[in-house]
């Protein structure tokens, strides 16, 4: 298992290179994953309404999830709807994040040391999610990158496992 624990984690750390070397296809690929997942979760839902484990909202959830899920992956302008969703969903977490921020750090101010840095960080995310919204390819191309930071970050980790397990078999 260590073994494999390696090979899996040089892996992604190749991929997550490549995902920064090209920020943008990775971004634009993310549409199809998406369109992917959404069809198995409505898979496995129709499955658990069938075993009688979820009720009808969530059948109804599942056949939604199927037939966009399908459209994405069968129309490319479907992805593309989706990598745009994606764009928007990012600025608004960004701008909703940074609104939260301000209003936890004022109202918890007399109980956190160094309360300014947390309002500053929410004026910082709410000016990041403004940008998003008028610069989505730089929005995309960061999207991109960060896909390939995680993938490096969790192949690290996954070589440091590895290794790990492969001391504790001795």
């Amino acid at each position: 298992m260590s073994i494999l624990s390696i090979i899996l984690g040089v892996l992604m750390i190749v991929g997550g290179v490549c995902c920064m070397l090209f920020p943008l296809p990775t971004f634009l690929s993310a549409g199809y994953m998406i369109a992917i997942m959404m069809f198995i979760y409505g898979v496995f839902g129709i499955v658990r309404f069938v075993r009688k484990e979820s009720g009808v909202l969530e059948l109804i959830s599942s056949i939604l999830a199927i037939v966009v899920g399908v459209i994405a992956i069968v129309n490319p302008r479907g992805a593309l709807a989706i990598d745009g969703l994606v764009l928007k969903m990012v600025s608004a977490w960004l701008v909703v994040k940074g609104f939260i921020n301000i209003i936890v750090f004022i109202r918890e101010r007399n109980e956190i040391k160094g309360w300014g840095w947390g309002v500053a960080a929410g004026v910082l995310s709410i000016i990041a999610g403004v940008l998003c919204f008028i610069h989505p390819i730089i929005t995309a191309l960061s999207v991109g990158i960060m896909m390939g930071l995680f993938f490096v970050e969790n192949g690290i980790d996954m070589i440091v496992f590895g290794a790990a397990l492969n001391t504790l078999d001795r």
